[in-house]
């Protein structure tokens, strides 16, 4: 009912928007994919902003935010979210968040003109017609028991996949778990598939307001892995995957807004131990406490896709940007974001 509900009153960009998104809790990439996608298109001359609903904001939760013009981050974690600050660190172009998408999108158009925009976790936002929805599927985690949640990691029933225009099976690298194969997951036969992979690239350390890549070198080192995932499984196994010792796991809840006590926790915890790692989201969080003695470092993901696969996933970006016409896409009015 809600579909049919949003089919009938979902509002355009005026701009070619892309979502990535998926129908399971967490892990499955979608931010990286993100990055991935949108690093894609800036690199093809196209203006490109991320758009982003800010999960974990506990300030203005209901407000329109600019956190980054692409060149620096206006924003902390409890304005913006944990996710579009952490992108903030490494796309160099504009992220918007909104709980509503559309106001997002109103708030970066005031800004300048864009060829398209990217929304991360955009699948069941039904609010916003897109031109292209990119569903991310875990090639580990598949859907799981194939229930909905609570029972299971399913956000919708199976049958909504069929809402995608095409599937980004990822896969972590790792050789943690079963992979799925692509005829049991039951997917639509008529939908394009594209294959990607997650894997660590480099450490990540605050050094001030910026960021500093380190090599990754774990072999063997005690790690104090923190985290605050909806699952906590593909990060560890990419720690031992690149050949980590795990001295202690401290597994927080997904968007988990560290206290103080957290962090001298997290001190105790990494006596003993030769570094603590975490994610680029717990980083842009466990960066705002007071200095230690300690060393702090980020896990830097990429996403890879082979040229075949990079090449025709542009195409189809570009084929739906081109279906939208050049008048539509740059010169609509914002009479279709003023409705809601």
């Amino acid at each position: 009912m809600r579909e049919r509900w949003w089919r009938r009153k979902s509002l355009q960009a005026g701009v070619p928007t892309i979502s990535v998104g998926n129908l399971t809790v967490g892990g499955n990439g979608k931010t990286p994919f993100t990055l991935f996608l949108a690093s894609l298109m800036r690199a093809r001359g196209l203006r490109v902003a991320i758009v982003s609903r800010g999960w974990g904001r506990v300030i203005d939760r209901n407000k329109a935010l600019l956190v980054s013009d692409g060149t620096r981050c206006f924003k902390s974690p409890r304005e913006a979210g944990d996710e579009p600050v952490m992108m903030a660190k490494s796309f160099r172009g504009p992220i918007a968040v909104a709980r509503r998408r559309v106001d997002a999108i109103r708030l970066l158009r005031e800004h300048g003109d864009f060829d398209a925009f990217i929304l991360d976790d955009g699948f069941q936002h039904l609010r916003l017609r897109r031109d292209l929805d990119l569903i991310m599927i875990n090639a580990e985690r598949g859907f799981g028991n194939g229930w909905l949640l609570p029972a299971g990691p399913l956000r919708e029933p199976h049958a909504a996949i069929g809402r995608a225009d095409a599937i980004v099976l990822i896969d972590s690298g790792t050789s943690h778990g079963r992979k799925w194969d692509v005829a049991d997951l039951a997917l639509p036969e008529h939908m394009p598939i594209f294959h990607a992979t997650l894997r660590p690239r480099v450490l990540v350390r605050a050094d001030g307001a910026e960021w500093r890549e380190s090599p990754l070198v774990l072999d063997g080192r005690r790690v104090v892995a923190v985290s605050g995932l909806a699952d906590a499984t593909s990060f560890h196994a990419m720690l031992l995957e690149v050949g980590a010792t795990i001295f202690a796991a401290l597994d927080f809840p997904d968007h988990h807004d560290y206290t103080p006590h957290d962090f001298e926790n997290l001190m105790d915890t990494a006596r003993g131990a030769d570094l603590i790692v975490t994610t680029e989201k717990d980083l842009v969080k466990l960066e705002l406490f007071p200095a230690h003695d300690v060393s702090l470092y980020a896990l830097r993901l990429e996403v890879a896709m082979d040229a075949g696969d990079e090449a025709r996933l542009f195409d189809l970006v570009a084929a739906r940007m081109r279906s939208r016409g050049p008048s539509e896409s740059r010169h609509a009015t914002s009479g279709s974001l003023n409705q809601g």
